[in-house]
């Protein structure tokens, strides 16, 4: 096997530090009750990348923008985004078309209803964050984590998290809140033709 650089695993110091900053700041809302919470990732996927490079001197093999019909190299001014609603038929869109469809960043978790937790099935799990709150909502938040354990109960929210909005499913886990994002049932794929 040829060897360019010695590969390392990241420190685990270095991932820690990565995943102890909050990647989101904002409350849990619903009524009159307003909590501070920080969000935190609550998945550390450990993935195996890897370059493309050539053989002959390691280089890195770079990806170049080509126009499928002409072949040749498209700069990025030339480039714009498009919706295909039809077999090769789009709909251009531009950067002021996103800004307008853009939901507003309200930097709350909005719960809406809260359900027993057995009526959310766990096909709709997506990805799960951490909550923590500030000294000032901890008793708030601890009142909130308790009720959900003792009811079994969960609450359903509405996030914005970068620029989508999402739906959220909130409960407790030991001594914290987890939000679990959800995938919308019209995110799964029909399994009617799949044999049972």
């Amino acid at each position: 096997m040829a060897r360019k650089k010695k590969l390392t695993r990241p420190s685990t110091a270095r991932k820690e530090r990565a995943t102890s900053r909050a990647i989101w700041k904002g409350s849990i809302d619903f009524g009159l009750v307003n909590i501070p919470v920080r969000l935190y990732s609550a998945e550390s996927p450990e993935r195996v990348n890897f370059d493309l490079l050539d053989k002959r001197d390691f280089a890195r093999i770079c990806y170049r923008r080509v126009n499928e019909k002409t072949g040749r190299e498209v700069p990025w001014e030339q480039i714009i985004k498009g919706y295909e609603y039809d077999t090769d038929e789009y709909v251009a869109l531009s950067d002021e078309d996103f800004v307008q469809a853009n939901v507003e960043a309200t930097q709350t978790i909005a719960i809406t209803d809260f359900v027993d937790a057995h009526d959310v099935s766990p096909i709709y799990y997506d990805k799960p964050y951490f909550l923590e709150t500030s000294k000032n909502g901890f008793r708030a938040y601890a009142l909130l984590r308790e009720v959900l354990k003792k009811t079994g109960k969960v609450g359903i929210a509405k996030v914005v998290i970068r620029t989508r909005q999402h739906l959220a499913m909130l409960f407790a886990d030991g001594p914290r809140l987890i939000l679990n994002l959800l995938r919308f049932p019209n995110e799964l794929r029909d399994a009617s033709g799949i044999a049972s």
